[in-house]
């Protein structure tokens, strides 16, 4: 591969799948990037996770969406994606080498399980430092300065340091929970409009019976089944996101104050439960037309799912066939939560936004009728699954640049340009091939 010799300093600021493939190749390209990531390295965030799942003590900075790895490195890896990006094959061979298991090559839904994943972000790690890579953990980007309307300089404090950073490009690749940094980013003039998106809750079946359902006789002899569901029953689709089988429901928040649901498996796949994300599509009259209007509707229902669930982290709980009978559940079924933090029993009518409320009432039992039980009566509800997507997205052009700073090249799923492990992968290596041939002209290769 062709390499830039004297390449100029690139700044990647996230360390999620878009920061990360986009670091690779740039140091493929001859590069030495600095990663500025407002969360701990892998191995701090195991740390930090694990506190906040056994004893409710969040860390703000350093949780399952901050830190090395993004918020993929807590949801099984999976890499099955609908977009037909040419370098989604360059990603699967890029997890590969740094420690992923072949098979994702070929397989028609390759995922690498969260265990394995924290192999490959630390072999990652090493391969951009032994390029003259540099990771600036527990360090939050906070603003920067420019020049003529380009950006020369990123700023970063946190309690690994602080400093201030002369650069040639900043690669925005900050995931879709950076509130604090969108709210910055548009008081210093980056052009941002708001975005529709989903919200819902978890839904948990025993694994064994998603897997009877799906393969009958045979389910005792295949790993465990997954399923993709959508209902158009409602006014609203409501649709399965992110399944997990054989894994678990996890503690998601990032802000004090509020619960977050989201789901993870390891690579085995052997949990007794099953999950996914039960997702309702909102519409932008559901939460207003200002820019931030969907950020804070998800921080009220996150806000609201904290109150329910106790208010000390453990997340409101109900049976599929109490919610749709409108009572608070008294004691579970056969399917038992997953959920680390606990669960409080609670009616999520109080939590979810009516119109979602009676959109999963209808849509569970239309889904049933293509997957056996999904309307199981016992079937749990954990709530709120909120940071299904981005709520806002930063403006960039065809030269991939902030429409109005240049040198800032927005990227990935918080910047509202992918979804998923896969596509923010991609759209971080498309970012880095543009910088490649841009600087490359510019330096006269």
């Amino acid at each position: 591969m062709e390499r830039l010799k004297n390449a100029p300093r690139v700044c990647i600021i996230g360390s999620g799948p878009a920061g990360l493939c986009c670091a690779v190749r740039l140091c493929e390209r001859g590069y030495s990037p600095v990663i500025i990531e407002r969360g701990g390295s892998v191995e701090e965030r195991e740390l930090a996770t694990r506190a906040f799942f056994s004893e409710r003590r969040l860390d703000e900075e350093c949780n399952v969406q901050f830190g090395e790895g993004g918020a993929g490195t807590f949801s099984d890896g999976k890499l099955n994606t609908q977009t037909k990006d040419g370098f989604n094959r360059d990603v699967l061979e890029i997890f590969v080498r740094f420690g992923a298991p072949e098979e994702i090559l070929y397989l028609n839904k390759p995922h690498i399980g969260s265990d394995k994943l924290k192999t490959v972000l630390r072999n990652i790690r090493s391969y951009v430092e032994s390029c003259g890579g540099k990771f600036l953990f527990n360090c939050k980007f906070t603003g920067f300065t420019q020049k003529d309307g380009a950006l020369t300089s990123v700023s970063y404090e946190g309690s690994g340091g602080s400093g201030e950073l002369a650069v040639c490009a900043a690669v925005l690749a900050v995931g879709h929970s950076a509130r604090d940094t969108f709210r910055m980013l548009h008081a210093n003039g980056a052009a941002m409009e708001p975005r529709d998106f989903a919200v819902g809750v978890r839904v948990e079946h025993l694994a064994q019976s998603i897997s009877f359902a799906q393969y009958g006789d045979f389910a005792g002899l295949l790993p465990a089944a997954d399923y993709k569901l959508v209902s158009h029953a409602h006014e609203r689709t409501v649709f399965t996101f992110c399944m997990c089988p054989g894994g678990v429901v996890i503690p998601a928040a990032s802000e004090r104050g509020g619960v977050v649901v989201n789901g993870m498996s390891d690579f085995a796949r052997d949990g007794v439960n099953s999950n996914s994300a039960l997702m309702v599509q909102m519409r932008r009259g559901d939460f207003g037309e200002g820019l931030f209007d969907g950020m804070e509707f998800q921080r009220r229902l996150e806000r609201a799912a904290f109150v329910a669930g106790g208010g000390d982290y453990r997340a409101p709980c109900q049976l599929f066939g109490d919610f749709a009978t409108d009572k608070v559940s008294q004691r579970f079924g056969v399917v038992r939560p997953t959920y680390a933090a606990g669960v409080n029993f609670a009616s999520l009518a109080e939590v979810l936004p009516p119109v979602a409320v009676g959109a999963l009432k209808v849509a569970v039992p239309d889904m049933a009728r293509r997957l056996r039980g999904f309307d199981s009566s016992d079937s749990l509800l954990t709530g709120v699954e909120s940071r299904f997507s981005s709520p806002v997205r930063i403006l960039r052009g065809a030269d991939r640049q902030s429409v109005t700073i240049k040198n800032l090249y927005p990227c990935g799923e918080g910047s509202g340009y992918s979804g998923g492990i896969t596509s923010s992968a991609a759209d971080g290596i498309r970012t880095a091939e543009f910088l490649y041939e841009l600087h490359k002209s510019e330096c006269g290769h």
